[in-house]
C-alpha cells in the first residue's frame, strides 16, 4: 500500500513538470503526508486547476465518511470490478501531486526500517488517483481521493510487495480525459514505473509520526 508520502517541490518545480495546471500561491512544502489530510490533486473535471481533496475515498453511496479510512489505496487489478471504485475509475479521476513517498521494509520479521522512495532526479511526479463526491447529511459536499497501487518493480520488490502507480507524463492526458473512458485503455497505464529511474533509501522512524511533518524526516540514515 501507499500510505504516506511527501510533496515538497516549490511552485516553479511543480510548474515545470506540469506546465499546463493553475497551481495557487502559498503552497506549503509536506514531508509526511498522512490518510484523511487534503492533498494536492488534478482531477478530470476540465479545470486545470490544483485542488485539494481528503485522502480517503469515500463512495458517493457511503452512510458513513469513515468508510474513507479503509479506501487510501485502490488495486489496479480489480478496478473495474469493486463497487466501490469502478464507476470512480471510468469517469472520475485525477493526478495525486507528489515527489516521493514512503514504505516500512521488514528486515527481520521483527522490526521495520522506513524507506522513502523518489524519482532518481528528484522531480515531482503524479500517482494515478480516482475521486468522488460525497453529499454529507447537513448539504455540504466532501471531496475525496484514492491512490492506486499496483505490483512492485525490482526496487520496489526489496521493501514491499505492493507500489503506488506513477503515470509518466505522456499519460496524463489520457488519465485525465473528461467523461467516460474505456477501462481497457486505462488499464495499460497502470504498470510499474520503471525502477532505474527511482531511488530508495532508509529514513528516520521520526516519519512513523505523521506529527513529524518536518525535513528531517526525508534526510537519510546510515
Amino acid at each position: 500500500m501507499c500510505g504516506r508520502f511527501t510533496l515538497t517541490a516549490d511552485i516553479s518545480a511543480l510548474q515545470e513538470s506540469f506546465p499546463w495546471l493553475g497551481i495557487p500561491p502559498g503552497l506549503e512544502p509536506r514531508y509526511n503526508i498522512a490518510p484523511s489530510q487534503p492533498i494536492a490533486v488534478a482531477p478530470n473535471d476540465g479545470k486545470k486547476r490544483l485542488d485539494f481533496f481528503t485522502w480517503g475515498l469515500i463512495p458517493s453511496w457511503a452512510k458513513d465518511p469513515g468508510i474513507g479510512n479503509r479506501m487510501i489505496n485502490a488495486r489496479a487489478e480489480t478496478l473495474a470490478e469493486k463497487p466501490s471504485f469502478r464507476s470512480a475509475f471510468r469517469r472520475r479521476r485525477c493526478l495525486v501531486l507528489a515527489d516521493g513517498f514512503y514504505e516500512w521494509r521488514s528486515d527481520d520479521g521483527k522490526s521495520k526500517t522506513p524507506m522513502y522512495i523518489r524519482l532518481e532526479d528528484g522531480a515531482p511526479f503524479a500517482f494515478a488517483g480516482l475521486w468522488e463526491i460525497w453529499n454529507a447529511p447537513d448539504g455540504s459536499q466532501v471531496y475525496s481521493c484514492t491512490i492506486i497501487t499496483t505490483e512492485p518493480n525490482p526496487l520496489m520488490a526489496k521493501i514491499h510487495n505492493r507500489m503506488p502507480v506513477i503515470l509518466p507524463e505522456k499519460a496524463h492526458s489520457l488519465w485525465l480525459q473528461s467523461g467516460e473512458a474505456d477501462p481497457m485503455a486505462l488499464s495499460e497505464l497502470l504498470k510499474p514505473y520503471p525502477a532505474e529511474e527511482m531511488v530508495a533509501y532508509p529514513v528516520s522512524k521520526l516519519v512513523n509520526s505523521p506529527a513529524n511533518d518536518v525535513p528531517a524526516v526525508i534526510e537519510p540514515v546510515s
